[in-house]
Order: structure tokens, then C-alpha cells, then sequence
């Protein structure tokens, strides 16, 4: 959904400025007039006009290029190192064997020759930009392909850290791809097309917690809530290794569910 600062809003500051400009030049200004109207203006030009900011929208495109900035980081300085550096703190990285802090495990972690290669295909960000989540595709070195999603933070500069992190591979793999045409007189090649789904939530108050599926018997979870309520997500680690994301957010009025993101042991089955 599509966010638009109120026009209003707009206009009436344009006016404001108009008449405050009016009031200091216009007729009855420093040299004669009315002498009520001429001390309502100095006293204007003295006074500090305190604006309050406007409200900080959800942008899915900065999330997007941050995750990308983040794997060609990774390319180019080491995939760890990369990770390590954005990680907000107490950030997780959910493994087959549960959940563990990434600062901790990252650093013991010799970073492979080739880093993974990875880009976010679907982006979901709370009404106030304070909370998001990347959902992509990925590859590692040896060819093996699968799917990740990466959770997202706003700092107070105006940049994301990812704050969790889970990945899981396809089960089975696809076929290998076809070797590319090689170009000729009478063929065409056509790039492929990045494309990235990007969802804001709506900026609505005062509405209730979603219902959320109840816990597996015997399972870990975790999770949070953006600043503003209109985003939530949660992490399920379950008794036999199956890990879950799920996210959820305000649309129309109502909680939808954005992503359920389920890994098995041993792989996504397609």
C-alpha cells in the first residue's frame, strides 16, 4: 500500500510562510503603519516557530538496498566479516540446531574463498519504518540454491542492521541451468529483470494483536513488534528441527499474514 503525507499539511505550511512573509514586507512593516500591526511582526520575528517533524513512512526500497549492499559487502570483504558488521546487537542466526547469537558465532567462522551470493525478492516494512523483513533467494559457491529471510531494525541514523537471519536450501535441488545462448547475428538476448515486491504496513492505532497459530508442543520461539504495532514477526524452532518465520502486518483494517517461511530438516521440499 502506497503512503502519502496528508496535503494538507503541505498547503498550510506554504500559507504559513506566505503570511509570515506578508506581516515583516507588506504594508504597515518597519517604516510607519499600524503600530499594533509592526509589533506583531517584530515580536513574530523573534519568536522560534518549533515544526514538528512528519511521521517517518515505511520505504521497502532502502530495506531492498541495504540486503543488496549487504552480499556485495560480502563479496568483497568476506561473507562473515560482512554479517558481523551490520548485525544489530543481540542479533540471531537461526542454524539447524536452534538459534544462536551472531556476533558470538560469526567470529569463529572462517569465511569461505567465494561468499554466498544472495538477493531479496519480497520486503515487508511496518507503517513507521522502524521494523522490516527481506525475503529472497540464494547461492552458494558449489551451486546449491534456497531461500533466506533476514529481519531488519532502523536506527537512528536512518540505516537498517538485520537483527535475525534464516536460510534453508531447496530439497531436492532444481536442474541445473541451461548453458546461456551464446549471442549470434539472428538472436536476441534479453537480460534478466531484478524485481523486488515491496509492502508497507497501514498506519493505523489502537488495533489489536493479530491471532497467531498457538506453538508447537516443546518448541523454542522468539520474535518481536515494530515501534508503532503494525508489524509483527515471529521464529519457531520446533521439537523434530523444523524452523518457522512468520510475519504479519496492518492491511485494510485487518491483520494479514505476510510470510510463512518453513524450513524442514534436510530442506524446503519444492
Amino acid at each position: 500500500m502506497t503512503n502519502l503525507i496528508a496535503p494538507g499539511r503541505i498547503a498550510l505550511g506554504i500559507f504559513l510562510s506566505c503570511s509570515l512573509a506578508a506581516c515583516a514586507s507588506g504594508p504597515g512593516g518597519s517604516r510607519g503603519g499600524d503600530p499594533g500591526r509592526q509589533g506583531a511582526s517584530q515580536m513574530l520575528e523573534r519568536t522560534e516557530v518549533r515544526r514538528r517533524p512528519l511521521p517517518v513512512i515505511g520505504e521497502p526500497g532502502r530495506v531492498a538496498a541495504a540486503d543488496v549492499r549487504l552480499a556485495r559487502t560480502a563479496r568483497e570483504e568476506g561473507q562473515w566479516t560482512a554479517l558481523a558488521r551490520r548485525a544489530a546487537s543481540g542479533a540471531l542466526i537461526h542454524l539447524e540446531e536452534g538459534t544462536v547469537e551472531a556476533a558470538s558465532w560469526l567470529s569463529r567462522q572462517p569465511s569461505p574463498a567465494r561468499a554466498t551470493g544472495w538477493t531479496p525478492t519480497a520486503v515487508w516494512t511496518s507503517c513507521d519504518g522502524s521494523l522490516a523483513v527481506s525475503f529472497g533467494r540464494y547461492q552458494q559457491d558449489d551451486g546449491t540454491v534456497g531461500s533466506y529471510a533476514r529481519v531488519w531494525t532502523l536506527r537512528r541514523d536512518g540505516e537498517y542492521d538485520w537483527t535475525y537471519e534464516m536460510h534453508g536450501p531447496d530439497n531436492p535441488q532444481p536442474p541445473a541451468p541451461t548453458p546461456p545462448v551464446q549471442p549470434s547475428s539472428d538472436v536476441i538476448v534479453v537480460p534478466a529483470l531484478d524485481f523486488v515486491e515491496g509492502r508497507v504496513a497501514e498506519c493505523a492505532r489502537g488495533t489489536a494483536q493479530p491471532s497467531l497459530p498457538a506453538v508447537s508442543d516443546g518448541a523454542q520461539t522468539g520474535g518481536a513488534r515494530s515501534d508503532d504495532g503494525t508489524l509483527q514477526w515471529r521464529w519457531e524452532h520446533r521439537a523434530d528441527g523444523t524452523r518457522v518465520v512468520r510475519v504479519d502486518y496492518l492491511r485494510e483494517g485487518r491483520w494479514e499474514n505476510a510470510l510463512d517461511f518453513v524450513m524442514p530438516v534436510g530442506g524446503a521440499r519444492l
